[in-house]
């Protein structure tokens, strides 16, 4: 057995001649466990808000999505594009155009984003799913000359419409080609209107629910000059496809004229600054984290001072001052180790408690929120971080001190 490691064991669990440094070493364990139990909650949290949005998300983006390098639009016949939508791997194909309008409802206006889509666009995301008042209703967009329009729910709201609306909701977008008259503005804009279907749509996310209204694809390419053209070719693969795979075969074939963009690449700007707050909510807490380990550092001084006779007689059993100072190494790293392990056996009971019976709530009152307590969602790969930046942390808060404080007592 290491002849460090034994000493320093038996020190830990040993009682000392002062009662006071039991007390300490005991804080400094509590004090490391609080810093790594904090640190596997506030990851797991974030990881469950970010898993919450992903299932918002899948409501209504594709699998896949494959858009333009330059420009808003491209051919829909384009060869690329047919090859990619004729690969074994591709369930369901659509082409959608979408742009920037105008809507207006009576005496209310708002800048929309119209998304015109085929008649399979159910089968291609969830949409059906999060339709309201009549959730899993199959959508039709269009009937004979006639045209409708599915707004999100805050759109709804903000134009006056509700879920139905019995006159036309205008929809007015700049011609693309032309000089804008002055005598006559109208001119520069193509209008036409929308009917209701008595329905609209919430993914939960300000960007759609406020923004998007879900129409025909032949409404939005007549709307905005877009005949034979599309905007993005979406995807969805067949069960059991790798999308990684997929992914970069799809990439291969466009040669670098489109981009092939999976449901987290499309929301890159989103998951991005939640990885940032992650990662500074990370940073913060290994700090506080150093401050508890400073805990150990007064801990390994009073042992120091208490243990100077005994550290007489093991240099005179033929112990040298490295083996001697590293004893006082393992103990403040089985401190640390201690710490890590309590810490992270405390956050996994506080996660698995607020998983099963939402201790923490988000509102005072039920329905407030989309949950209605804080999301939890525990991933191996925080918990083996936590564990490392614990020990790490630890083991170097005490290296230096304990190499100072040796050689100011003759150890």
């Amino acid at each position: 057995m290491n002849f460090p490691f034994y000493i320093a064991r038996r020190y830990l669990f040993s009682k000392k001649s002062t009662h006071a440094i039991n007390l300490i070493s005991a804080i400094s364990v509590v004090g490391v466990a609080v810093a790594t139990m904090a640190l596997v909650v506030t990851l797991s949290v974030f990881n469950g808000f970010h898993d919450l949005v992903a299932t918002f998300f899948t409501s209504f983006d594709p699998q896949l999505k494959v858009v333009p390098v330059k420009g808003k639009t491209a051919p829909s016949d384009d060869p690329i594009l047919e090859k990619i939508r004729t690969l074994p791997e591709v369930e369901v194909a659509m082409e959608s155009v979408e742009d920037q309008a105008m809507a207006i409802y009576h005496d209310r206006q708002a800048m929309v984003v119209v998304k015109g889509v085929d008649d399979n666009f159910c089968q291609l995301t969830h949409f059906g799913e999060i339709l309201y008042p009549d959730a899993g209703r199959e959508v039709q967009l269009h009937a004979a000359n006639l045209e409708y329009g599915v707004p999100g729910i805050r759109l709804a709201q903000s134009l006056g419409t509700g879920a139905m609306w019995n006159d036309y909701l205008h929809i007015y977008a700049p011609e693309r080609e032309g000089q804008l008259d002055m005598s006559n503005p109208e001119a520069a804009f193509t209008a036409d209107s929308l009917l209701s279907l008595g329905e609209v749509f919430a993914v939960n996310q300000s960007k759609y629910d406020r923004n998007y209204i879900v129409t025909s694809i032949s409404f939005a390419r007549n709307l905005f000059g877009q005949q034979g053209m599309l905007s993005m070719l979406e995807l969805r693969l067949k069960s059991g496809s790798n999308l990684d795979a997929v992914k970069k075969k799809m990439r291969e074939i466009s040669g670098g004229k489109y981009k092939v963009l999976d449901r987290y690449e499309q929301q890159a700007d989103t998951y991005k600054i939640m990885s940032i707050e992650k990662l500074i909510a990370y940073v913060f807490l290994t700090f506080i984290l150093m401050v508890a380990c400073f805990n150990i550092i007064g801990s390994l001084s009073m042992l120091i001072i208490d243990k100077k006779e005994d550290v007489v007689t093991l240099r005179n059993l033929g112990a040298s001052n490295k083996q001697i100072s590293q004893i006082f190494m393992f103990e403040g790293r089985m401190i640390a180790l201690a710490g890590a392990v309590l810490g992270i056996a405390l956050g996994l009971l506080l996660c698995w408690i607020q998983i099963r019976f939402g201790v923490v709530s988000l509102g005072s009152s039920s329905g407030s929120f989309v949950v209605d307590a804080y999301p939890v969602s525990v991933h191996a790969t925080d918990i083996v971080l936590v564990f490392f930046t614990v020990l790490a942390v630890g083991w170097l808060a005490v290296w230096y001190p304990v190499k100072h404080m040796s050689k100011s007592l003759g150890v």
